[in-house]
């Protein structure tokens, strides 16, 4: 492969457009700062009136926050039953045959860039340009853009070694900070030639039919809908119990939550692989931010915000899910502190979201985006009083669970439980993928891992909101 050759003064002007574009066009929607003046103010009177609350009555006010947060835990948990009930009911999904991708007229294809980024990941690399040549479109129609960090020796020379065809190149990426994958796509798009925009990260295994079926579905569906989010499942499921877990998660993700988010009108938050763009709306929002590291879930709420919409595609991308704990970890808290800037981001002017939102989906992305990385930082709570409940039965606890809210936390506890751990059963059963019937029973241990991701978050969020916690990839085994 060869490398796309610049000029120092490009380089930067173009590195500074990836890092600074969003603040400079939409600085209302950058995670440069997570909270904004009046939010910062409005979370410290909130603080102080707990607080001040507390040194009043200390007991009804924690009465007051436990109701409070069994109320959004119920809301919540409602929510997500309500989507999966949608996504069964109704015809969420495009659904491109094969037939009918393989039948459409080559000339009637778009051009389409591929925007891969890629950092330290030399293992892959060679999997991955195999998987590049294996997409069933037309040769003179790809861009492939391989980003690579310019001092990121071993994956520029792994790229090197492989041959593909002039329509593939690799795009060197100045070093700077904040060292995220937006930052690179960015970089990458201002340098790409498509008409239709997609991303693969470095470990995808893309349906070879994938670009053809979203570019007969984006050139077919209304010109509102500007991105179709393909489907990601894992290639080495049955590795461990962590694989077998997060693909039952995956799979309850994109085919049944995302769809029924699209049933339901609500905004939908992309994932961070296989989406697919007009180019021309991508870059009306401004791409990517360089500074959100959830910048696929960010990009589908501002999609939504602007008047656009996004489907989901029957198309599927093998990942490697990650079989090792600490590895888990890093990704998992990263996704959860995306959510959390996300969610925060787009609160800063909550009357002018509701207003272009409308109440219900307005209500769904504070459940849905809000919501996921919340309750894994609630659980630990609820779960240790009800540890020292059972354990010493102190007074406290009695005081603080009068019975309106004990009855109500109780029927929480007792029925979120079994809606959750059924839904996922259900997941299992949908996706026709028996041998994960055992992982799905004891899906609890599951959440105790989200919990420990999300409270590490949430204290990254306050030290190092930008910071992109590193996923190694090619620990996987191969699919059996």
């Amino acid at each position: 492969m060869h490398v796309t050759e610049l000029s120092d003064g490009e380089q930067q002007a173009r590195l500074a457009d990836s890092i600074d574009g969003l603040q400079r066009t939409f600085p209302e929607f950058t995670a440069v700062a997570v909270l904004t003046a009046r939010q910062r103010r409005g979370l410290l009177i909130l603080i102080a009136a707990v607080i001040a609350a507390g040194v009043v009555d200390v007991n009804a006010t924690a009465i007051a926050l436990v109701a409070l947060a069994t109320a959004f835990y119920s809301a919540v948990i409602l929510d997500r039953v309500a989507l999966f009930r949608a996504s069964l009911l109704h015809e969420a999904v495009v659904v491109i045959s094969d037939d009918e991708a393989r039948s459409y007229p080559d000339d009637l294809l778009p051009v389409y860039t591929v925007l891969i980024p890629a950092y330290k990941e030399p293992e892959v690399i060679h999997a991955l340009l195999g998987a590049m040549n294996r997409l069933e479109y037309p040769r003179e129609k790809l861009d492939i853009k391989l980003l690579l960090e310019a001092d990121d020796a071993d994956t520029i020379a792994a790229a090197r070694d492989v041959e593909l065809g002039d329509y593939s190149t690799i795009i060197l990426v100045p070093p700077a900070e904040p060292r995220t994958k937006p930052k690179a796509l960015n970089y990458g798009l201002s340098l790409s030639r498509g008409e239709l925009v997609t991303i693969f990260d470095a470990e995808d295994l893309p349906d070879p039919l994938q670009l053809r079926r979203a570019a007969i579905a984006l050139t077919s569906l209304p010109r509102e809908v500007a991105c179709v989010q393909a489907k990601l499942s894992y290639a080495n499921a049955n590795q461990n119990m962590i694989t077998r877990w997060f693909t039952i998660e995956y799979s309850m993700w994109f085919s049944l939550f995302l769809p029924g988010l699209v049933a339901k009108s609500a905004p939908l938050p992309l994932g961070g692989t296989s989406n697919h763009f007009r180019r021309d709306v991508l870059e009306e929002l401004g791409a990517w931010d360089a500074f959100n590291v959830t910048e696929d879930a960010d990009l589908g709420i501002r999609l939504h915000r602007a008047g656009y919409r996004a489907r989901v595609l029957d198309s599927t991308t093998l990942e490697e899910a990650n079989s090792d704990f600490v590895n888990w970890m890093k990704q998992r808290s990263r996704w959860y502190k995306g959510y959390l800037q996300t969610w925060l981001i787009h609160l800063r002017r909550p009357r002018q979201l509701l207003d272009e939102l409308g109440v219900r989906p307005f209500l769904r992305f504070n459940l849905f985006v809000g919501g996921t990385p919340v309750l894994a930082v609630l659980n630990p709570v609820f779960w240790c009083l009800t540890i020292v409940w059972f354990v010493a039965h102190p007074h406290f606890i009695r005081a603080i669970f009068p019975a309106a809210v004990f009855y109500a936390a109780l029927v929480c506890w007792v029925v979120g439980n079994f809606l959750i751990a059924y839904l996922t059963l259900l997941t299992v059963r949908l996706a026709r993928t028996p041998r994960l019937i055992t992982a799905a029973l004891i899906v609890p241990a599951y959440w105790v891992m989200m919990s420990i991701a999300a409270t590490k978050a949430l204290l990254q969020l306050v030290l190092a909101p930008s910071f992109w916690e590193k996923t190694t990839h090619g620990l996987g085994e191969p699919a059996q």
